[in-house]
């Protein structure tokens, strides 16, 4: 591997996504380049930073609800791998922490589901693992991009906001952290600003102060992400003043 390929692995790298062998050789890179070794420290931070963002405590009871729905839960069959399984706890390593807050709703609903349905209620979960699997794969991606940006703003009425955003990949993902309650059902939008208009680009899950999301649509052409009150359901165009504009 060239010095010139060296030098674009720091965000894979303070990510934990090289493997055995790359992670290696880039380690040595580092002992000798202080410009990399600067930057894979910076990365690591802002990494904690935005899992602080979105880690929470789990709620009092759901392990005692968990354990008690189990019983009635019928198993299904076990599924044959097509090709080798990769350990979990290897994969875990390499998800941004973001997952964690992904997998915790997955927890939380199957604790509240699995006594009515439990084979639709299964199937339904492994969607959204899966979808949470993928966000959380392009947020890897985000984070490691050479290009990234990251831009942080608090909000008015409360709560802050990180948006980071890489033109190569062409996507951007919106971390938030205690944003207060809505009332009236009403809900957060983002819109991407682009040459002064605003363009939907998707609604913050109600219910949740903190977390992380990817924008829809691609980032291309953009010059900020801006957040609104919108009526449930979300609008067209915004209705409220901006709670914060952020770049990316």
């Amino acid at each position: 591997m060239s010095a010139v390929d060296l030098h674009t692995l720091t965000g894979a790298y303070a990510l934990g996504a090289l493997s055995g062998t790359e992670a290696d050789e880039f380690a040595r890179h580092l002992a000798q380049c202080p410009a990399c070794a600067q930057e894979v420290r910076e990365l690591k931070e802002t990494a904690a930073r935005l899992a602080l963002a979105v880690a929470e405590v789990p709620p009092a009871g759901l392990r005692e609800r968990v354990m008690t729905a189990l019983p009635e839960v019928r198993q299904l069959p076990p599924i044959q791998p097509a090709t080798p399984v990769i350990p979990l706890a290897r994969r875990l390593r390499r998800r941004l922490p973001h997952l964690v807050a992904a997998a915790c709703l997955v927890l939380a609903a199957v604790a509240g589901g699995l006594a009515v349905d439990a084979r639709h209620q299964a199937d339904q979960e492994r969607a959204r693992t899966a979808r949470a699997e993928a966000q959380a794969s392009v947020l890897n991606a985000l984070m490691a991009a050479p290009d990234a940006t990251f831009h942080t703003a608090a909000l008015k009425g409360g709560g802050s906001a990180t948006v980071v955003a890489s033109k190569t990949i062409g996507r951007a993902a919106f971390v938030y952290h205690q944003l207060p309650e809505l009332p009236g059902g009403k809900v957060y939008q983002l819109w991407y600003s682009r040459g002064g208009s605003m363009v939907p680009a998707g609604l913050v899950q109600t219910g949740r102060a903190s977390g992380a999301l990817l924008l829809t649509g691609g980032v291309g052409g953009a010059d900020g992400v801006g957040v609104t009150t919108e009526p449930p359901g979300g609008s067209a165009r915004p209705t409220s003043a901006p709670l914060g504009l952020l770049g990316v």
